[in-house]
């Protein structure tokens, strides 16, 4: 019976320990983007450390059951608090990346301890094989089953924090049960429950304030108050509140300021449905916000717009958060609206309908899941739902402090079959923004602007094309592929200056 307790014990130190991996691995693509790269260094660095705590496990000669329950207990500190260390971190650009690493690897070593240990100390009560097959069958099981629950349920109703102070009252509950199991096996008896009881205090503590202890950990890294907090399956969504507007962050990157979001928005939308030979059929990208549905709601010949954004979160935050709901002039509940949440580039192979315009909204490519947005293949599937005679604008980041980004988009969009116009406009809380033009025919400067625009007139409208001497293009810019995600590799460099 013990032997079959203790594979239930590996099953949930395997699971435990894996989720530790996501979450670092989460919470680093949060903040650092890439999100290819930072789990490859995260595995890495994991796998490694496991080995480390594997072979320290040779010096462990005596009293083995007591030292499993401290590694336990270990364990639970280290990987019950890592969501909320990684985030305090973050708010010191300089040691952020070394306390990460040094978090994994504490936690690696911890993890890889475990089980070598566990195995010495039932190796007497069965075969030497028979062991080794189950309890490396019940380890893989254990991150399965974690891998399924941390996207699909842990990471969608728990958040970040919570899950991995949740995982870490496991290891304490593992290591409190391991006192019984491993009862005629250890000395101090009393001391390691007593122990056991304080770890388990103090994480189900942190698992009680683990809302106020985000919060504590944002606000040192958010200029504003944070007045709305929720983390996703895709990111972590924050609202802040200055004196007289209110911003929204996406994994910690700003998408807009209410006081002067009118600028992008503007300059994003009407170009191109000025472009379109009638703007009657149009389709957004991104732009969950419903800021920029609200300028193409402007144009009368409007019968259609369909909203494709991959975070239910955010259009939800768009029509239920009521600052937000205002400035978009409740643009998402419009009857001509329809919002679907879907990734962009799978939907658009589904969907077979044509379009007048296109707006295309996404973040800035800071990971290979949006950077896929920005390569030809995309481009191409998008001319596909294209009206001939249709027009597209794309956001295309800061042509002055990430020039080859901007660059980049251009030559990849021509390298679709796209003309382009590359233009740009000032907006207050971003500096200079870079923006795109394409069209399926000749690609003419646009002069028509629709009634209640705070921003852009007939007169100002052609002047955004008029590219400064320091928007020049560099040389050699590769277009983005799917396979290369250059674009990326750019504006990692760029952004990094």
């Amino acid at each position: 019976m013990r032997t079959r307790l203790a594979f239930l014990a590996v099953f949930l130190i395997s699971a435990c320990g894996l989720g530790y991996q996501l979450i670092a691995g989460s919470v680093s693509s949060y903040l650092l983007g890439d999100s290819v790269t930072q789990f490859s260094i995260t595995i890495g660095l994991y796998l490694s450390a496991l080995g480390v705590g594997s072979y320290l496990t040779k010096y462990i000669d005596r009293e083995l059951a007591t030292r499993f329950v401290h590694v336990e207990l270990a364990v639970a500190m280290a990987g019950g608090f890592s969501a909320l260390a990684i985030l305090f971190a973050s708010t010191s650009p300089v040691w952020f990346r070394p306390l990460l690493y040094l978090n994994l690897l504490v936690i690696g070593t911890l993890v890889g301890i475990e089980i070598p240990l566990l195995m010495r100390i039932i190796k007497e009560e069965l075969d030497f094989k028979d062991l080794l097959a189950k309890v490396l069958a019940w380890d893989y099981i254990g991150a399965l089953a974690v891998a399924l629950a941390f996207p699909l349920i842990l990471l969608p109703r728990l958040g970040l924090v919570r899950t991995s102070l949740a995982l870490g009252l496991l290891n304490a509950a593992v290591a409190l049960w391991s006192t019984s199991l491993f009862k005629d096996k250890l000395k101090h008896l009393v001391p390691l429950r007593l122990q056991a009881g304080v770890v388990l205090w103090l994480l189900s503590l942190g698992l009680v304030f683990a809302k106020q202890l985000t919060q504590l950990s944002e606000h040192q890294f958010y200029a504003n108050e944070i007045v709305h907090a929720e983390t996703t399956p895709y990111q972590r969504v924050v609202v802040t509140r200055s004196t007289r507007d209110f911003q929204l962050f996406l994994s910690g990157a700003l998408q807009f300021s209410s006081g002067d979001e009118y600028r992008y928005h503007e300059a994003l939308v009407h170009p191109a449905c000025a472009s379109a030979s009638e703007p009657r059929r149009v389709l957004v990208l991104g732009g969950g916000d419903g800021l920029a549905v609200r300028e193409i709601l402007r144009h009368a010949e409007v019968e259609r717009v369909t909203v494709v954004d991959l975070d239910a979160a955010v259009t939800k935050l768009a029509r239920t958060y009521a600052p937000l709901a205002a400035l978009n002039e409740n643009s998402l509940d419009d009857p001509r609206v329809e919002v679907v949440n879907a990734d962009a580039m799978s939907w658009l192979d589904r969907d077979k309908r044509l379009w007048d315009v296109a707006i295309v909204d996404f973040p800035d490519p800071h990971s290979f899941s949006i950077g896929k947005l920005y390569t030809r293949t995309f481009y191409e599937r998008l001319a596909r739902r294209i009206a001939p005679d249709g027009a597209v604008a794309i956001q295309s980041t800061n042509p002055r402090q990430a020039p080859r980004s901007y660059w980049c988009i251009a030559r990849t969009l021509e390298e679709a079959g796209w003309a382009v116009l590359p233009y740009r406009c000032g907006v207050p809380s971003f500096g200079e923004w870079g923006f795109m033009l394409a069209t399926r025919r000749t690609v003419e400067i646009p002069r028509e602007v629709p009634q209640g625009c705070r921003f852009l007139t007939a007169e100002f409208l052609p002047t955004l094309f008029e590219l400064p001497g320091d928007v020049r293009e560099p040389e050699d810019v590769e277009p983005n592929h799917l396979n290369t995600q250059s674009l990326v590799r750019y504006y990692e460099r760029e952004l990094s200056q």
